[in-house]
């Protein structure tokens, strides 16, 4: 079902890691060689591998990391919406996983006990590499109840590519939203797969999947030839075209969060886990081949890539 557009986020990010260091690589002087000396040190080397590609593991130690904000990524903590406005704070962390491939994932903790100031909501976006057409995909697990306490809140689950401001005339953003117990007049569960050609006024074309997905589901996003197709797990749910397709780059958001506070009586916490994310640009990759390539960097203890053009 289409529900009203979220609320502006009125965007206030603040980076939780350190600044990225800057590696420079002194040019080596000329002269005579002395062969005794030691070998002239050398820089890190950098992520390498397919053109076009972006590709994470989330292997990081802390959202103080200094890796974390060298690949791109923040971890919000300002003001505005969606759901609870001015409840963003830093739920996220990098825990051991058994269940995930190579077996660590980026964990979004959100929790609340049925008030505001009870209430944490958890986001962490890409920086610095806007991504446009070409083939997004995440292994993410959705969760269908708390971890802790009472189940029944209006939580929302999500992994979209949005544009850096609601404002902007080329305005694009495309949604999956999982909502375990509904929110916006439905019961849940339910998956919204959602268009954006506007955010205000709301201009968009969705698609909802009511269904129990508790569990680990690859999520993909194809933007190609004028068209945007959503598939979980290897199957088609959604396409939309026309205006409905993406018209200028954008960032990566993974975002768990509440719709409204139904009831109090004790806190109660939420998890969402990513497990990976892979984009590809410009092209249509399928879920196999997606699969194969995703295999073979963690087959190669590759955990970073970032081979896509900054401009």
């Amino acid at each position: 079902m289409s529900h009203p557009r979220r609320t502006s986020r009125r965007r206030a990010w603040t980076a939780l890691t350190l600044p990225a260091f800057l590696c420079v690589l002194a040019a080596c002087s000329g002269g005579p060689v002395d062969d005794g000396a030691a070998p002239a040190p050398t820089a890190p080397p950098t992520p390498s591998g397919p053109p076009g590609t972006l590709f994470d593991t989330f292997r990081y130690d802390g959202p103080d990391d200094p890796a974390l904000a060298a690949h791109g990524w923040e971890v919000r903590t300002g003001g505005g919406g969606p759901g609870i406005k001015d409840t963003w704070s830093t739920g996220a962390d990098f825990p051991s996983d058994t269940s995930a491939r190579g077996g660590r994932v980026l964990r979004l903790q959100a929790s609340t006990d049925g008030t505001g100031s009870g209430t944490r909501q958890v986001e962490v976006q890409s920086t610095g590499t806007p991504l446009f057409t070409g083939t997004f995909a995440a292994r993410v697990h959705l969760s269908g109840e708390p971890t802790s306490g009472r189940n029944g809140d209006h939580v929302v689950q999500t992994f979209y590519p949005i544009s850096a401001s609601d404002a902007s005339t080329d305005y694009s953003e495309l949604d999956y939203e999982y909502m375990p117990n509904g929110g916006w007049g439905s019961v849940g569960p339910q998956l919204d797969t959602t268009s954006w050609y506007r955010a205000d006024p709301p201009d968009r074309v969705t698609h909802a999947l009511r269904r129990d997905l508790a569990g680990w589901h690859t999520m993909m996003i194809t933007a190609m030839d004028g068209k945007v197709t959503y598939s979980l797990d290897g199957k088609d749910l959604f396409t939309s075209s026309g205006k409905y397709v993406p018209r200028e780059k954008m960032d990566i958001h993974f975002s768990n969060w509440f719709i409204d506070l139904p009831f109090t009586g004790g806190p109660r916490t939420w998890d969402m886990k990513v497990n990976w994310f892979y984009y590809k640009a410009d092209e249509a990759v399928s879920l196999a081949d997606v699969e194969k390539t995703v295999d073979g960097f963690y087959d190669a203890g590759t955990d970073y890539v970032n081979t896509v053009p900054k401009s």
